[in-house]
C-alpha cells in the first residue's frame, strides 16, 4: 500500500509560479504512475497530468499544456507538479495520485490519494 503526501502549495499571485511536490512511502514507488488531479471549489475533481513509471512518458489536460509539467525522481520516491503563469481559476486542492496504470490515471480513477494541498492564486 502506497502512501502520498503533497507539500508545496500555497498562496500566489496572477502570473507567479509554485512547485508542488507528492512523496511517497514504500517500496514500490517505481512501479506505478503517478498523476495529479484538482478540485475548485464547487466542482468536481479533474485531471491535471500523469507520469509513467519511469519518467518516459507524460500526458496532460489539453487546458493545461503548456504550462503545467509533471516529472519525478524515484530516487527520491517524489513526483513533482511545477506550475507557471497562474490564474485565479487554478484555485483548488490539488490531489497526488498513484496507480499500476497510467491510462487509469487519465481516464478512471487511481487507486492511492494524497490528502491534497491547497493553492490558492490571487488576481
Amino acid at each position: 500500500q502506497v502512501q502520498l503526501v503533497e507539500s508545496g502549495g500555497g498562496l500566489v499571485q496572477a502570473g507567479g509560479s509554485l512547485r508542488l511536490s507528492c512523496t511517497a512511502s514504500g517500496p514500490t514507488f517505481s512501479s506505478y504512475a503517478m498523476g495529479w488531479f484538482r478540485q475548485a471549489p464547487g466542482k468536481e475533481r479533474e485531471f491535471v497530468a500523469t507520469i509513467s513509471w519511469n519518467g518516459g512518458n507524460t500526458y496532460y489536460a489539453d487546458s493545461l499544456k503548456g504550462r503545467f509539467t509533471i516529472s519525478r525522481n524515484n530516487a527520491k520516491s517524489t513526483v513533482y507538479l511545477q506550475m507557471g503563469s497562474l490564474k485565479p481559476e487554478d484555485t483548488a486542492i490539488y490531489y497526488c495520485a498513484a496507480d499500476t496504470d497510467m491510462a487509469t490515471m487519465a481516464f478512471s480513477s487511481p487507486n492511492h490519494w494524497g490528502q491534497g494541498t491547497q493553492v490558492t492564486v490571487s488576481s
